[in-house]
């Protein structure tokens, strides 16, 4: 499952995050991933370990956490901490399918990588290019969102940066242990909730709508794994 999930990040929080990253000291991306992702990585990326780089983390992850799409959709269990890269001068990263088990950069706890969520730092009309292209069995899917929204999508997919052919592409990304790790189940329980919130909207608690969520919280207990 594919969501866009607006406004995450809000005006005040992203001028704060260009400030900081605007005299961070980057390096190369291509140093922080696996051999064959380091053939198709040419970026930037912000030192995990920089003094600025954990304050910004914790920032964009409490943002996530506290949105009710990305608690819908991801049913997190573990958020590894958020990292920032950045794409300039026909900077870009090839297919790639990101690492089944990541190790947490601040504190090694290792997390399965269920969901992939990137959040973008910067307005599209900053750069050209840039695009996140992921794919799935119904195809490609091409993203470039306002500054401040996310897209959440299966770590499972294979997806790419398309080049950037003028100015700056700025985003931060991260990965999410799920309390239920199958995908089709976590789409069924995302869907069951939002017409939860939609009955309720248009009726109120009536009886159905009451069954109907406790339908939906038996059947994470059935499936989630915490």
């Amino acid at each position: 499952m594919m969501l866009h999930i607006p406004d995450v990040l809000n005006q005040d929080e992203l001028a704060h995050i260009r400030g900081v990253l605007a005299t961070a000291g980057w390096t190369e991306g291509r140093h922080t991933t696996g051999a064959q992702a380091a053939q198709q990585k040419w970026n930037y990326q912000l030192p995990v370990l920089a003094p600025e780089a954990q304050p910004l983390a914790d920032l964009v992850r409490a943002a996530l956490l506290r949105h009710p799409l990305f608690q819908s959709a991801a049913l997190p269990k573990t958020v590894l901490t958020p990292r920032f890269n950045a794409y300039e001068d026909g900077g870009h990263f090839g297919n790639h399918v990101d690492g089944a088990i990541q190790p947490d950069p601040v504190t090694g706890q290792a997390a399965r990588t269920d969901v992939s969520t990137t959040v973008f730092l910067n307005e599209p009309d900053d750069y050209e290019g840039g695009e996140l292209i992921v794919e799935d069995t119904y195809g490609s899917h091409e993203v470039k969102l306002k500054a401040g929204d996310a897209v959440l999508y299966p770590g499972t997919s294979i997806h790419r940066v398309e080049p950037v052919t003028r100015g700056m592409r700025l985003a931060s990304f991260t990965w999410t242990q799920s309390m239920v790790p199958d995908a089709f189940r976590r789409q069924m329980l995302f869907e069951l909730d939002m017409t939860i919130l939609r009955l309720r909207a248009q009726l109120g608690d009536t009886p159905d709508v009451v069954n109907l969520t406790a339908h939906y919280h038996n059947l994470i207990r059935q499936w989630a794994e915490v």
